[in-house]
């Protein structure tokens, strides 16, 4: 087995360098998230915990910036439940990997997160699929709580993830996966609307509302129905059926 495109499990070694690069990445941002929390008074039981049960580190940075801001703990799970809204449409884009038992079907939608959906469908294989989306999330979902824990306890020393440039390398890494899906020309069409939609409603939504209305870019890549011409034919040349007409009660002689 000499060759340099050995695979394991159905899946590259390409693919699990760039797993652990973005649980890499996601650790760094998961001490940050200890370290800010701990340094705003919130106990770091209670962010860790929230890694563990929550797992949504965007939900989980607004939870402590409103906790140690004095805000009522129902405010905090409202806006969760408002940025984390988008992984409804993720739950219809992926559901077919999570499985089949309800066991398997819970805990694959908890570690249902931006970066396992991203890898899943990157692959086109059902199989792939499967195998990239749970790798992938479980990865994400066993380095985060123990370096939210490991931020916690080194304190102040980590410090904001813009300052490592994070917050543009993750995104960035998103963008990576999902490229090659963006040759097909409905796809395309429909990211950019939905992109649009998403910076111009950014000033004026809530936070997670964007991301929520840039789904309606997604009607741009529905197809249309055809039309017929006069000549018979479709637009996309298709020969079409005419329909005899109705013959009057008189006879051709």
């Amino acid at each position: 087995m000499g060759s340099s495109n050995r695979t394991h499990g159905g899946l590259d070694g390409a693919f699990l360098g760039k797993v652990l690069s973005m649980g890499t990445a996601l650790a760094v941002v998961g001490c940050s998230l200890g370290a800010i929390a701990v340094g705003k008074g919130v106990p770091l039981w209670l962010v860790t915990l929230m890694g563990l049960l929550v797992f949504a580190g965007g939900s989980e940075f607004m939870a402590v910036g409103l906790i140690s801001a004095g805000a009522a703990p129902v405010t905090a799970v409202v806006g969760g439940l408002m940025l984390n809204a988008r992984h409804f449409p993720f739950g219809l884009a992926v559901g077919d990997v999570l499985g089949r038992s309800r066991l398997a079907r819970l805990f694959g939608s908890h570690i249902m997160v931006d970066e396992a959906v991203a890898f899943a469908l990157a692959e086109q294989e059902p199989q792939r699929r499967r195998r990239a989306y749970w790798i992938a999330g479980l990865t994400v979902y066993g380095v985060w709580a123990p370096s939210i824990l490991l931020g916690g306890l080194l304190g102040g020393q980590i410090g904001d993830p813009a300052t490592f440039g994070l917050d543009a390398a993750l995104p960035a890494a998103l963008l990576a996966l999902v490229m090659p899906s963006l040759r097909d020309r409905p796809t395309l069409r429909a990211v950019v609307i939905g992109a649009v939609i998403a910076v111009v409603a950014t000033p004026v939504l809530p936070e997670g509302l964007p991301v929520m209305a840039a789904l309606l870019g997604v009607a741009a890549a529905l197809p249309t129905p055809k039309r017929t011409s006069k000549a018979g034919t479709s637009k996309t040349g298709e020969p079409t059926t005419v329909q005899p007409a109705e013959t009057s009660g008189r006879g051709n002689s």
